[in-house]
């Protein structure tokens, strides 16, 4: 059985700070990336979680990720924003995006932003849920190092390169759909690495292109895309996006998210926010897609895709969390 440690949200976010300020990365940005992997561990995405501090901070450590870095914003166009997030975290350059847009949204009706010079992103949802905090229909794109190849090819020139939708509805649990393009998440096999249990066939293959239960080989291997080839073709759409557009590196040029090996990833994410405002008025929508969750809802044995992150903060919150006794041990000692 694996060893578990129950912990509060408050002392986990707290031990993690402190082991990224230990790790030459500045008390803000420290706090910010902190609650986004505790976050990311509360809804159970337990891959961009806390599985991720000790590569994190090996990055910071030795200047992969500039933990000290300020993210500077500028205005292209009166709808378009771009964030340089000058090779440190994503979250505290996304941060700024999510301050700046819903504004430039409510103003033009829909606003584009880019980040580039960016790094691992974590759980794309949770900028989805944020722009809907904020009244906000948004499209969340970002590609990752090479993982997946084109479709009967036998290199990786694609990431897993997460997409994300939200919505804000008449309930204030708003709608979000949160995936990679990949059969799973990466994060999902590096945690299975972790804990040295096996991952299904079909999710990953070895170095040699065969299919693999073996999360170690795995992670040497190549992901598989979802849907066969119009997963791979969606992977190079966003890659498309998330990259060239914004002045990121492709996939296949972007060093990788889980050690401190090579240079800044520089990878990209894109977000969309859209006001409903600009087609009909705001209640009218929220109240529209209300009626759409609750059709979906009267059906027997469905549920809403995201939803069960609801009860997983409940239980995070007045019960803690039940963690990796393994990765607690490896974080504390970067305290």
């Amino acid at each position: 059985m694996k060893q578990k440690e129950k912990i509060s949200i408050h002392e986990l976010t707290q031990l993690i700070k402190s082991a990224f300020i230990n790790s030459k990365v500045s008390p803000s940005n420290a706090d910010i990336v902190a609650n986004a992997l505790v976050k990311a561990e509360i809804d159970g995405k337990t891959g961009h979680g806390i599985s991720r501090v000790v590569s994190y901070a090996s990055q910071s450590q030795v200047g992969k990720v500039d933990g000290f870095a300020k993210p500077v914003e500028k205005k292209l166009k009166p709808s378009v924003v771009s964030i340089n997030a000058c090779n440190g975290f994503a979250y505290p350059a996304l941060d700024k995006l999510l301050h700046t847009l819903p504004k430039v949204a409510a103003s033009q009706g829909i606003a584009l932003g880019g980040v580039f010079k960016s790094h691992h992103f974590g759980v794309a949802g949770h900028i989805a849920e944020k722009a809907a905090e904020h009244g906000m229909i948004s499209i969340v794109l970002g590609n990752t190092p090479s993982a997946i190849a084109p479709w009967n090819g036998n290199k990786a020139l694609f990431g897993t390169n997460p997409l994300a939708f939200g919505s804000p509805t008449d309930d204030g649990k708003h709608f979000i759909i949160d995936l990679a393009v990949s059969e799973v998440a990466r994060g999902k096999i590096l945690n299975a690495s972790l804990k040295n249990e096996k991952i299904p066939y079909g999710w990953a293959t070895d170095k040699e292109g065969k299919q693999t239960d073996n999360p170690h080989e795995a992670l040497k291997g190549m992901m598989l895309p979802f849907g066969g080839a119009k997963g791979a073709a969606i992977a190079l759409m966003i890659e498309l996006l998330s990259s060239a557009l914004i002045g990121a590196n492709f996939a296949f040029e972007a060093d990788s998210f889980l050690d401190a090996n090579g240079n800044p990833p520089n990878v990209g994410q894109i977000l969309i926010m859209i006001d409903p405002a600009s087609f009909v008025t705001k209640p009218s929508y929220i109240n529209r897609v209300g009626e759409m969750m609750r059709a979906i809802n009267d059906q027997d044995n469905t549920y809403i895709p995201g939803s069960n992150r609801f009860l997983l903060r409940e239980k995070a919150k007045k019960d803690g969390l039940s963690v990796n006794a393994k990765i607690i041990k490896e974080i504390t000692k970067l305290c």
